[in-house]
C-alpha cells in the first residue's frame, strides 16, 4: 500500500530523488503549504523514515498532504496506508489518534466519516492507555458528523468488535462508545447496546469494570427514563459491591446522575442502601469520592429523613481516619448546613468543626480555612459571632502559613453577614499581627484586604490602628510587598479623598526620599507615580514634582533612571489642569533632557523613551480638537 500513495501521480521517490531514503535525511516541510511537490513528497517519505522525529512531523502536516491528493484518493490511498503502517512508537500513536479526530473535512466530509473508523478502531486496541483514550475521543468527535444509518452500519460493528476483543485494551476501548452511539440508533439496537454494556460491567477483568464504572455517567444520561430502574441502577449496584476498591471509587459520579433522574421516592427505595454502603466504605478512596460529591447526591436524592441521615454521615466523614477524606468533607460545608434541619446546624457542627481547626493535617486546617466561612450565612450573625469567629481567629494564629492566607482571602464573606465593627473587634489584632507575619504571601494578603477595611471603619480608625502599619509595608525588604504598599496607598487616596492623602499619606511618603537606603528613595518614586493619577494637578506641582527634582541627581542609576520614567505620567496628570500644563514645557522636559546627557546608558534610554512618550501624547492631545471638528 506505501508504494500505492504518490503525490501527483508521482511517488515521492520519483519527486524528491533515488528511492531507499536514509533515516538521517532532513527533510524540509516549509513549502508544502504552497503545494510545492517536493515538500509534499517529503511528507509523504518521513512517513517512512526511521527518524521518529520526521514521522511526528509528517503527521502534523499531514493535512497538507490531503488537501494536495484530494478526497478521493485521501480515503483510498492515504487512509489504508495509515491503517496498515501503524506504529509501535506510542508517541506517534497519540498523534495519529488525535490528528484523525480532525481529519472528517480532508476525507469528503460527514458523509465520509465512516472511512476514518478503521485506524481509530486499531488505535483504540493500542497498549498505552492514553493512545486508546485519545482514539476512544476522536471516534466520539466522528459520531457528531454522522447520520444514523452511518453510526448502525459501521461504528456498531465496530463497538461490537472492540466489546468482544480479546485483549483487555479493546474492551476498555469498547465503554467510552456506547454513550455516544446510543442517541443515533434505533430502539433494538439501543436494546443491544444496553446488553453489551452490562456484559462489560459483568467482565472478569477488573480494568474493564473499571472503564464500565467510569463511563456509565454518560450512558445514564442517554438511556430513556424506563431503562434507569431496569439497567443503570442494576449495573450501578453492581459495580459499586465490586471487591476492587479502583471500581467501586468510580461509581460515585454515575451515583450522582442517577439520582438526578429518579424521583425522591424512587432514591430512597433503591439508592439509599447503596448510599450508605460507599460512605462507609472500607477503602478510605471510596470514601474520598464520596465526600468530594456529598452535596451533590444529598442534594439529589431530595428525600429530607434521608438527607438528615447523610448529614449525620457527613459529621461522621470530619473524624474520618483518612486526612484526605476530611480535607475533601471540608469543601462541602456550605451545603451541608442548608441540608440539616436549620434549628440543630450550631449543635451539630460546632464540635466536629473545632476538631478540625485543631487536625493534626495542615491540609485539612487549610481546607477548612477556605471554607468554614461559607458557614456564617447558615449560621447567622449572633451565631457567627458566638461560635466561628472563636474558630477564625484560632485559624488565623495557625502555625502553617497557608491556613492563615486561606482565611485572610476569605474574610470579605465574614464580613458580609458579621459586620465589619464585630469583625474589626475581634480580629483585627490578629490581623495586624499578621501585616508583620514572616510569610510574604500572608503579609501580601493583609494588604490587598486592608482597603475594605479602611473603607468600612473610617478615616478617624484608620489614621489611629492601620495607618502606620501601611507605610512600613513600602520599607518591606520583599519586592512584591513594597509594590502591593504602593497600590495599597492609591486605593485607600480614591476611598478617603485627596485632601487626607495631601495632609496624611504624601508627607510620608516624600520623607522616605531623603532616606540613607537606596531601597526607600526607589519606592518613594513608585509610590507617587502610582498616587498621582488619584490626586489633584496641583498636588503633583506642589508636593510631588518638587521632590523627583531632588532625586534627579540621586547617586544611584537605579534611583535616576526611574525618575526618567515616573516623570512621563507625572506630565499627563499635570496637563489635566491648565494652571499646570505649563511645568510640562518649563521643568518636565528640560530635566529629561539633562537626563538624556547622563553618563549612565539605562538613564540616557529611559529619559530619552519618556520624552519621546510625552511629545507623542502631546501631538495627539493637540490633534484630537482638529479630529473633532472635523467629524
Amino acid at each position: 500500500m506505501a508504494e500505492q500513495m504518490s503525490v501527483d501521480s508521482a511517488s515521492p521517490a520519483e519527486v524528491t530523488g533515488p528511492a531507499g531514503v536514509s533515516g538521517g535525511m532532513h527533510y524540509d516541510f516549509e513549502d508544502a503549504q504552497s503545494g510545492d511537490l517536493g515538500a509534499l513528497a517529503a511528507i509523504a517519505d518521513a512517513m517512512k523514515s526511521d527518524s521518529l522525529a520526521d514521522r511526528l512531523e509528517s503527521l502534523k502536516r499531514l493535512s497538507v498532504l490531503a488537501l494536495a491528493m484530494g478526497e478521493e484518493r485521501t480515503r483510498d490511498e492515504l487512509i489504508p496506508f495509515l491503517d496498515e503502517s501503524i506504529d509501535d512508537e506510542d508517541e506517534l500513536l497519540l498523534s495519529l489518534a488525535e490528528v484523525l479526530g480532525d481529519f472528517v473535512q480532508y476525507v469528503g466530509g460527514p458523509k465520509y466519516a465512516f472511512v476514518l473508523l478503521r485506524p481509530l478502531e486499531n488505535l483504540a486496541a493500542a497498549e498505552e492507555t492514553v493512545v486508546r483514550e485519545k482514539a476512544v475521543e476522536s471516534i466520539n468527535k466522528l459520531v457528531d458528523c454522522m447520520d444514523q444509518p452511518q453510526v448502525e452500519e459501521y461504528l456498531i460493528p465496530c463497538i461490537a468488535r472492540l466489546s468482544s476483543g480479546e485483549w483487555f485494551t479493546s474492551r476498555s476501548s469498547a465503554a467510552g462508545l456506547y454513550a455516544a452511539a446510543y442517541g443515533k440508533v434505533t430502539d433494538a439496537i439501543q436494546s443491544k447496546l444496553r446488553a453489551g454494556y452490562e456484559a462489560l460491567c459483568k467482565d472478569d477483568t477488573p480494568m474493564i469494570r473499571r472503564a464500565a464504572a467510569s463511563n456509565l455517567e454518560g450512558v445514564v444520561d442517554k438511556i430513556a427514563q424506563e431503562h434507569v430502574l431496569a439497567f443503570a441502577i442494576p449495573n450501578f449496584r453492581r459495580l459499586a459491591e465490586d471487591d476492587q476498591d479502583s471500581v467501586r471509587l468510580l461509581t460515585v459520579e454515575p451515583l450522582v446522575a442517577i439520582t438526578k433522574r429518579l424521583t425522591t421516592e424512587e432514591c430512597k427505595q433503591h439508592l439509599g442502601e447503596s448510599v450508605q454502603r460507599l460512605c462507609s466504605d472500607k477503602s478510605w478512596r471510596v470514601r474520598y469520592m464520596v465526600a468530594d460529591h456529598f452535596v451533590a447526591i444529598a442534594k439529589n436524592i431530595k428525600d429530607q429523613d434521608l438527607q438528615e441521615e447523610l448529614v449525620s454521615v457527613a459529621i461522621a466523614l470530619m473524624h474520618d481516619n483518612e486526612a484526605e477524606v476530611r480535607a475533601a468533607i471540608c469543601t462541602q460545608l456550605d451545603g451541608l448546613a442548608d441540608l440539616a434541619a436549620p434549628e440543630s446546624v450550631v449543635a451539630r457542627f460546632c464540635g466536629p468543626l473545632q476538631e478540625l481547626v485543631d487536625d493534626p493535617s495542615q491540609h485539612v486546617r487549610s481546607t477548612l480555612a477556605k471554607h468554614i466561612g461559607s458557614l456564617c450565612r447558615v449560621f447567622g450573625k449572633d451565631g457567627t459571632i458566638e461560635h466561628l469567629l472563636p474558630l477564625l481567629l484560632r485559624l488565623l494564629k495557625d502555625s502553617f502559613p497557608e491556613v492563615r492566607l486561606n482565611i485572610i482571602s476569605k474574610l470579605d464573606v465574614v464580613d458580609s453577614v458579621v459586620g465589619i465593627d464585630s469583625l474589626s473587634q475581634s480580629l483585627l489584632p490578629a490581623i495586624v499581627e499578621l501585616a508583620e507575619d514572616k510569610q510574604w504571601r500572608v503579609r501580601l494578603a493583609i494588604i490587598e484586604y486592608v482597603p475594605l477595611i479602611a473603607s468600612q471603619l473610617g478615616v478617624q480608625f484608620f489614621d489611629e490602628q492601620l495607618s502606620n502599619l501601611c507605610m512600613s509595608w513600602l520599607g518591606d525588604p520583599v519586592y512584591s510587598i513594597r509594590e502591593a504598599a504602593t497600590i495599597n496607598l492609591k486605593k485607600l487616596t480614591d476611598v478617603f479623598g485627596v485632601d487626607w492623602a495631601r495632609s496624611t499619606i504624601i508627607p510620608k511618603i516624600l520623607a522616605m526620599a531623603n532616606h540613607p537606603n537606596y531601597l526607600y528613595r526607589m519606592t518613594t518614586i513608585f509610590a507617587i507615580t502610582t498616587i498621582a493619577p488619584s490626586v489633584t494637578p496641583e498636588i503633583v506641582r506642589d508636593q510631588i514634582l518638587p521632590a523627583l527634582e531632588c532625586l534627579v541627581n540621586d547617586p544611584i542609576p537605579n534611583i535616576r533612571f526611574n525618575v526618567a520614567k515616573s516623570l512621563e505620567p507625572l506630565a499627563a496628570a499635570l496637563r489635566r489642569s491648565s494652571d499646570t500644563a505649563a511645568l510640562e514645557t518649563s521643568v518636565i522636559r528640560p530635566t529629561l533632557a539633562r537626563l538624556e546627557e547622563d553618563p549612565d546608558p539605562d538613564v540616557r534610554f529611559f529619559a530619552h523613551r519618556s520624552l519621546e512618550n510625552i511629545k507623542a501624547g502631546e501631538d495627539l492631545g493637540a490633534a484630537a480638537p482638529k479630529l473633532s471638528a472635523a467629524a
